[in-house]
């Protein structure tokens, strides 16, 4: 997939629609993490009794599974937006753009009402520079 460039105006345009995705898949996260401490909970409880001919952990194996594919599908759907999904528990999503000729990622951290800063592509959350510098 060839990347997208940004324009800051265009990255802080697709926030509204990057925010809504990233509380889903964060949502999903949370769901899927609370399903899966279950069933390893009621698997350890079940033992070896389990009855052979039925398994009891299908439908909650199949949600977990269910889970992901509709995880991957937001995560996609970002993705082929030209935004990057770099750390979904912090909420951080960058944004190729150029910035005085240089190659730069436009840095967006959740909770941020708009784009304010950047960082070079190996720099990460941590090198963040305010674009007003």
């Amino acid at each position: 997939m060839e990347m997208k460039w940004f324009t800051l105006e265009e990255a802080n345009a697709l926030l509204p629609t990057i925010r809504e995705e990233l509380a889903a898949v964060q949502s999903i996260a949370k769901e899927y993490e609370e399903r899966y401490k279950r069933l390893i909970q009621l698997k350890e409880k079940a033992g070896v009794r389990r009855d052979e001919q039925s398994d009891p952990f299908f439908t909650l194996e199949c949600e977990l599974e269910f889970s992901q594919i509709e995880a991957r599908a937001i995560i996609r759907s970002i993705h082929r937006k030209g935004a990057q999904l770099k750390d979904l528990d912090m909420g951080l999503i960058d944004f190729p753009a150029i910035l005085d000729g240089e190659e730069v990622l436009l840095c967006w951290r959740q909770g941020e009402d708009r784009i304010t800063h950047w960082h070079g592509f190996n720099d990460g959350f941590y090198g963040r520079r305010p674009l007003n510098e």
